[in-house]
């Protein structure tokens, strides 16, 4: 019985969030007694790309890809300013297209390496910091870097240019902030830096581009995206199992949970009514403070029910993603593996990770009541 406890508690802590969704969506049901109409509440179309992205994500990020592409850089690097931008740029960047969480993934252990490897573990903290807000930074400007996007894109009608151009002030601005960041580091000569990277064969990065071409072609609504999911499963289960093994399945269903939950309340007038009322006028306000407590995700999930300042939501999601750990569920995987790594320096890590989430929220905030 201990061991099943301790298992179950493991889960628990693991998948907080897929819990929590478990239990609104459970207790939405006694409100609203399950019924055919369920299956209506789940966005299937999101669900599918979400899926075929992390499939393909997953494929170049076992290929090497990501590793192999940083590591060219930071053979051009000679101090440790110019080491720490690249590094902080390379989750920024590639998040715009391989979402935040696997950047965060491929990069912080990267980092890790190439730190050790230049004698420059002095600037743990700041880059693993700089590193996450950079990765929820970067996945503001696509559809696909973050799932939150994925759904509001799906959700608001706007087209991709139209998607991308919201959100540029605020990728840019947030670019020129975490250059800045990174120059203020007390810089040091080093020597060359080089990983031992073993790149992917041909065949298998030629099978990802390809699938990574069908996920922008249904992005685009050129293909319909259950087709493009079904696919790459299909694939995968000859191909590759590995791969269809490893996709994060624990977001796919805390997707699917807060669907159903969401569908259900959105049944119950009093409440819509309140969502409703506390909505109007304050979107984005709603939706960051919203995000620092349940997630950006969830938030976005939440409240897109009760909304259509489209616009207003997608900012707000994204900016949300800053400020406490819980913002970005994404933010959860740097701070696990500098607490696995380095567990002496994670009271350090918090507060530095506290103190420039928050003076990067309220800088790019101050930017949408500009733009307002």
């Amino acid at each position: 019985m201990g061991k099943i406890a301790k298992t179950c508690w493991n889960f628990l802590k693991a998948e907080t969030v897929l819990c929590v969704a478990v239990v609104l969506a459970v207790a939405s049901a006694f409100v609203v007694p399950p019924n055919p109409g369920y299956v209506s509440y789940i966005d299937w179309d999101t669900l599918a790309l979400l899926f075929a992205l992390m499939a393909v994500m997953k494929g170049f990020q076992k290929a090497g890809l990501f590793v192999y592409l940083g590591n060219q850089l930071l053979k051009r690097t000679h101090t440790s300013r110019s080491m720490l931008l690249v590094l902080v740029f390379l989750p920024f960047v590639c998040s715009m297209v391989i979402t935040n969480d696997v950047s965060l993934i491929t990069f912080v252990p990267f980092g890790f390496i190439v730190l050790r490897l230049a004698n420059q573990e002095r600037l743990l903290v700041p880059l693993v910091v700089l590193q996450t807000v950079a990765a929820n930074l970067g996945s503001m400007l696509t559809p696909m870097g973050n799932p939150q996007n994925l759904y509001l894109y799906a959700q608001s009608g706007l087209g991709f240019g139209a998607f991308c151009g919201l959100m540029l002030p605020f990728v840019a601005l947030s670019g020129v902030l975490l250059a800045f960041l990174g120059s203020v580091m007390r810089s040091q000569p080093i020597h060359e830096v080089s990983v031992e990277v073993r790149l992917g064969r041909p065949r298998d990065l030629l099978a990802c581009s390809f699938g990574f071409l069908l996920c922008l072609l249904a992005i685009f609504d050129v293909l319909p995206p259950l087709a493009v999911a079904a696919v790459l499963a299909v694939f995968l289960l000859v191909a590759a199992r590995s791969i269809l093994r490893d996709i994060d399945y624990a977001l796919l269903l805390t997707f699917a949970a807060f669907f159903v939950f969401i569908g259900n309340i959105g049944n119950v007038p009093e409440f819509q009514q309140f969502l409703a009322s506390a909505l109007t006028g304050r979107v984005a306000l709603v939706a960051v403070l919203a995000s620092q407590v349940i997630s950006n995700v969830p938030a976005a999930l939440l409240l897109s029910g009760f909304t259509e300042e489209w616009n207003a939501l997608i900012i707000g999601c994204n900016l949300g993603g800053l400020g406490t750990l819980i913002a970005s569920m994404a933010s959860l995987i740097s701070y696990k593996m500098v607490a696995r790594e380095y567990p002496d320096r994670c009271r350090r890590y918090f507060g530095w990770f506290t103190l420039c989430n928050v003076v990067l929220l309220v800088m790019l905030y101050l930017l949408s009541l500009l733009l307002g």
